[in-house]
């Protein structure tokens, strides 16, 4: 696309923002005054003065703070923002490097001096793109879904603080939809059986999925609605713009029971699934009930929740489309977009590139030209999902110049460990803006789940109001630690520039975070276990935390942090005693196999669950509860609580994509990890004193009897902690670390 174009593209975008530049700068104002009392409590929210004036961001168009005042006792620090969510960003920028606080999911750090500091000289800030965006279709399955308003509160204001001013409300939609296929003549049944359950309906929304986990109970959609009003009233009332989902094509099979002329195609099956559950139908683009559905949905939905004009629809994720002729994917890409234009004249598609990614061996330059040339440039609005490790731009020449934002995807699955590709994050976004005829228009963050690697998060958040790269990664994550932990601390610094050149410094196509480790995998002879970093880093590190624990102790942070580099270095010790298991069995060494497996099964992993049981985030208990506290009824509890144990498992009914939700919870780590190492192992030594081999396949069939049977358990775990986490990280050490030390383990 040519410059010109590619400016057209962007310029359509601009002037959909500035439609709604005369909104409530009251309002925006009193949202942002509100989080501060949510933050500080109302005596200190009074030392800030908080205003909304659309006229900072009149030159540029860019979400603009001001700081100013604070100082001499009683003079309130001002900050002024062009949003709601720049006067967020502003005062955080304030608390963070005038004040050195910090906050987090885990655990925020927000001790105040008196008088609060002066900001030297007035300091104005623009963020150098459009959008900072924030999450995954997936994040809402594998993080959000139990969430009441008081945890999803707390999310909104964390995305206000870090300036995020764009994100998906996905929220009540399939309280739309019965809606919908109600009126065109499903049943309540049928209905019912199209929808999965709670845990998987982020696949259900992007059409990998049916049925699986399902029911959805009555009592889910009407706290859905409740719940997707709150959220788009915060949302809207700091000036962020909600994306709201729209008709991807993806039709319930009962559909052609009440029309049976109608044009659908089965497509594939999807993770695994057998057709009881995927292979999904898809309505043809030209069917004329294609527009009557899309519009039908969208107009329903925007009557109940109002609209930004923005929509998310995902036709082919991870699912090879029919054919690759360049005129179907067109067609099929203008049919979706009709159908919002139809109901909404100023529709943008906020379409992830997933795809692209997923399956290049299909989507060559003629199928992607395809997609993104079917709709008028500036109708796109392209998450480059995983650009910090594969970004599509590069090989589509800036997406044919449709808008992009540069998306950090970070997390697969929500699971725990310690991972970053924090060099190229650092540089991504700055390249890509850099990059000829680019048509960026923002970052964003985009993991499939959240709560774990806050420094990663820190620094992608940080780098939606950067022009430039951090200049000094390890100055840069010093000042992390300081901030996190209320002060400076020389070993808690550099056991983070440890981390950083270690777990947090992953590069290259290979680097995913996604937990392979033989902690958390069904136990084969043929696991994996290298890493991408020196391991004598992870226990440095481990030590310097343990020496910086007298005098950090009373910070949550810091006992999070040391549980968390803990529970990493477990999993290096699993991998190591795993090694020597494996080679002690190939070697025919009875006795190695004994000692190595049982120090592994009998004492490494019940110490493991014993050091997480000390800390409220690393509890199944609290995981499992939080599915149960959605619930209105026990028989619902007991499905909500189902439905988790599935997707940190099996995630399917036979294992189908097995443990690629994996957590390292106490509880899981006795009930589940232990009892399957416990099962190999025997499995191992049972094969050297009968003399025949071990069968891999043998032993699938009867650990899968094991893991269903946790799944189908109603055992309850603890959700409050107990022990001391700074004991129990010492205990583990002084026990491990001088094996691991002499190579002795």
């Amino acid at each position: 696309m040519e410059p010109v174009t590619v400016a057209a593209a962007l310029g359509f975008l601009l002037l959909a923002w500035a439609g709604s530049a005369a909104g409530d700068e009251a309002r925006e104002a009193a949202a942002v005054q509100g989080l501060l009392r949510r933050l500080l409590g109302p005596g200190r929210a009074a030392d800030f003065s908080v205003s909304v004036e659309r006229s900072l961001a009149a030159e540029s168009g860019l979400d603009t703070y001001r700081l100013s005042g604070g100082g001499a006792a009683g003079a309130p620090v001002r900050v002024a923002g062009s949003t709601g969510v720049a006067a967020a960003a502003g005062l955080y920028r304030y608390l963070r490097d005038f004040c050195g606080c910090h906050v987090a999911w885990s655990s925020s750090q927000l001790r105040l001096p008196q008088p609060l500091p002066a900001v030297p000289e007035e300091l104005t800030e623009a963020t150098p793109n459009r959008y900072r965006y924030y999450q995954n279709v997936c994040t809402h399955s594998y993080s959000f879904v139990w969430w009441d308003w008081a945890r999803w509160e707390r999310e909104i204001d964390w995305m206000a603080l870090n300036g995020i001013n764009l994100a998906l409300a996905w929220g009540g939609q399939e309280a739309i939809w019965q809606r919908v296929y109600l009126a065109l003549g499903l049943t309540q049944a049928e209905v019912d059986e199209y929808f999965t359950g709670p845990a998987f309906l982020a696949w259900s929304r992007m059409g990998n999925l049916h049925s699986w986990g399902g029911p959805l109970p009555r009592s889910w959609h009407l706290k859905q609605l409740y719940l997707q009003h709150r959220i788009l009233d915060r949302m809207r009332s700091f000036g962020m713009t909600p994306v709201l989902p729209a008709f991807a094509g993806h039709v319930p099979k009962a559909i052609t029971r009440v029309f049976p002329q109608i044009n659908v195609t089965q497509m594939g099956s999807w993770g695994h699934f057998n057709c009881s559950y995927s292979c999904t139908f898809l309505l043809a683009p030209r069917d004329p009930m294609f527009p009557v559905i899309g519009s039908l949905f969208l107009r329903e939905l925007t009557k109940e929740f109002g609209t930004d004009h923005i929509y998310g629809a995902d036709t082919f994720n991870e699912m090879q489309p029919l054919s690759s002729e360049p005129s179907y994917l067109a067609a099929a890409t203008t049919a979706v977009f009709e159908a919002m234009t139809a109901v909404d004249s100023d529709a943008v598609w906020l379409l992830q590139a997933w795809l692209f990614q997923h399956q290049p061996e299909f989507w060559g330059p003629a199928q992607v030209g395809a997609v993104l040339e079917a709709i008028p440039a500036g109708r796109f609005l392209v998450l480059d999902l995983f650009a910090e490790t594969q970004p599509v731009y590069v090989r589509t020449a800036s997406f044919r110049g449709q808008p992009f934002i540069w998306c950090m995807l970070h997390n697969f699955g929500g699971n725990h460990g310690l991972f970053g590709t924090l060099e190229a994050v650092n540089r991504g976004p700055a390249a890509a803006r850099l990059f000829p005829n680019s048509s960026m228009v923002g970052t964003g963050i985009a993991p499939e789940g959240i709560g774990q690697n806050e420094v990663v998060y820190a620094l992608m958040a940080e780098l939606g109001w950067r022009k430039d790269p951090v200049a000094d990664l390890g100055a840069w994550v010093s000042n992390f630690a300081r901030r996190r932990y209320g002060g400076p601390h020389q070993a808690a610094e550099a056991a983070w520039r440890l981390l950083l050149r270690s777990v947090y410094n992953c590069s290259g196509e290979a680097c995913s975070g996604h937990n392979r480790s033989p902690l958390v995998k069904r136990p084969s002879l043929q696991m994996n276990t290298t890493v991408w970093y020196n391991r004598s880093d992870v226990f440095e590190a481990w030590r310097l935390l343990l020496t910086a624990a007298p005098t950090l102790a009373a910070s949550p942070a810091f006992r999070y942090d040391l549980l968390d580099v803990t529970r990493q270095a477990a999993q290096e010790l699993v991998s190591l005693y795993y090694e020597e298991v494996r080679t002690a069995y190939n070697n025919k060494e009875l006795v190695h196999v004994l000692r190595a497996g049982g120090l592994l099964v009998y004492e490494l992993l019940p110490e493991l669950d014993m050091a997480l049981a000390s800390d409220s985030r690393f509890l199944l208990g609290s995981w499992l509860e939080e599915a149960r506290m959605a619930a209105v009824s026990e028989a619902e509890a007991r499905f909500f609580e189902q439905n988790s144990r599935y997707q940190l498992t099996l995630w399917g009914p036979v294992g189908n994509i097995l443990d690629y939700a994996n957590k390292q919870l106490a509880g899981l780590v006795a009930s589940y990890y232990a009892p399957r190492w416990q099962l190999f192992v025997g499995k191992l030594v049972e094969s050297l004193v009968q003399g025949v081999p071990f069968k891999q396949r043998q032993f699938e069939e009867t650990v899968f009897q094991l893991e269903q049977g946790f799944v189908l358990s109603s055992q309850r775990y603890p959700s409050q902690p107990q022990g001391d986490t700074v004991d129990l990280a010492k205990r583990l050490f002084l026990k491990y670390y001088p094996r691991w030390a002499a190579g002795s383990l």
